[in-house]
């Protein structure tokens, strides 16, 4: 008796494309999460038939699939910016509160070879009254791979603290320190979840009543550093991210650029825990200002610094 072999018929093949959600997100319709909505919601069609169910496959290159009528013209070009994000802006596309959020920062018009409005999203945040270096992108699964906390990617900032804290308790912080998880209110199961932080690196770069600390951290918990250093016992005034991975910050406050190629390749390597090197050398806005200081005639001057004379206005 001979055995009868049948080839898979089109059923049993493993269906090509991608998933229908994840090409509109693509396109720039909308987030993974909100695509799926309007799909449920029968807005949809492909190739002249409406699609309100989740996890079918398609070829964006072949059908023509359009959203509320309107046919889809492609995947967006992914595109990468620096932000220096200013104090009292929240890193969220929009606000319960009504307070001004970064999405309002990068609706000016960028200038340079890409000078269009791709939907973009922050790479992890920087709470309300921090400021400094922010990742703006529509690459999802580059933004995932940094976020993730394996990856492990070096965040650097400046951190001016209220007191004076010792070395044994700054010490504390290198090796790492217990500190609340999640909110810095939230309590769970009636007790305090805790956690230890990484090990992180600490130099003080400012000395005073008001010391300014540079840290470098690999991880990026709620209101980490703020946290680290209640548990010493001094409060946390002004937090400056000033690099991430191989970037430094070197853009005003308020304002943007575009990554170059060489750039966004860094942060690729940096999401996939490969080694990467930043240039040895602050620009402007990653280094402290020089303090200032009143002269005789109670008007401000900022002090020299680098043993170079103050620039006159």
């Amino acid at each position: 008796m001979t055995t009868k072999h049948t080839s898979p018929t089109p059923q049993d093949a493993e269906p090509k494309g991608d998933r229908l959600q994840k090409i509109l997100a693509q396109a720039g319709i909308a987030s993974r999460r909100k695509a799926e909505e309007i799909i449920l919601e029968g807005r949809v069609k492909v190739n002249g038939t409406v699609v309100n169910t989740l996890g079918t496959r398609h070829d964006a290159s072949r059908d023509h699939i359009r959203v509320d009528g309107k046919l889809l013209a492609g995947p967006e070009q992914q595109r990468y910016y620096m932000l220096n994000k200013p104090r009292g802006y929240v890193t969220t596309l929009d606000d319960p509160e009504k307070r001004p959020t970064v999405m309002q920062l990068m609706a000016k018009q960028k200038s340079g070879p890409h000078g269009d409005n791709v939907r973009l999203y922050p790479v992890g945040r920087l709470d309300y009254l921090s400021e400094g270096l922010l990742l703006m992108t529509n690459d999802g699964a580059l933004a995932n791979a940094l976020s993730k906390a394996a990856a492990g990617v070096e965040k650097t900032y400046l951190v001016k603290v209220s007191g004076q804290p010792t070395p044994e308790s700054v010490d504390q912080i290198r090796r790492g320190i217990m500190i609340d998880r999640g909110r810095l209110d939230e309590i769970r199961s009636g007790r305090r979840d805790r956690v230890i932080t990484a090990p992180a690196q600490v130099e003080l770069v400012r000395g005073g009543d008001n010391p300014w600390y540079q840290l470098t951290l690999t991880e990026g918990r709620n209101r980490q550093l703020r946290k680290m250093f209640e548990e010493i016992g001094h409060h946390v005034e002004k937090i400056r991210r000033i690099g991430y991975g191989a970037l430094r910050l070197d853009v005003p406050p308020g304002e943007f650029r575009e990554l170059t190629l060489g750039e966004v390749m860094a942060l690729d390597r940096a999401a996939k825990g490969k080694k990467v090197v930043p240039k040895a050398k602050l620009p402007e806005f990653a280094q402290l200002k020089a303090p200032v200081k009143k002269t005789r005639s109670g008007k401000p001057r900022r002090q020299p610094t680098g043993g170079k004379a103050p620039r006159r206005a």
